[in-house]
């Protein structure tokens, strides 16, 4: 066996076994992915910001009144200035 034929073979038997892994236990793999996807960044938040300003006509002054422009946790966030300010925005 040359050794490029067994790199190949090793490198199918792992792809395999990870696949099949996931295929066992998908609860974990969910569960981690509903963790990454309850998370907001900076970007929703302005996003959700903008929305606001379009349908109420004056910005938001509280992360708590873009509530019903976001889905997930938007707790670690704060306005500053009419801008999302928080974890992963740009000073």
């Amino acid at each position: 066996m040359r050794l490029i034929e067994l790199a190949m073979a090793s490198a199918l038997t792992v792809s395999i076994g990870g696949v099949s892994y996931v295929a066992v236990n998908p609860a974990k793999l969910e569960g981690r992915a509903q963790v990454v996807a309850d998370q907001a960044t900076c970007r929703t938040v302005e996003t959700a910001i903008m929305g606001y300003v379009m349908n109420n006509g004056v910005e938001p002054t509280s992360v708590r009144q873009l509530g019903d422009y976001v889905s997930g946790d938007i707790s670690r966030y704060r306005i500053v200035g009419g801008r999302a300010a928080g974890p992963g925005c740009k000073a």
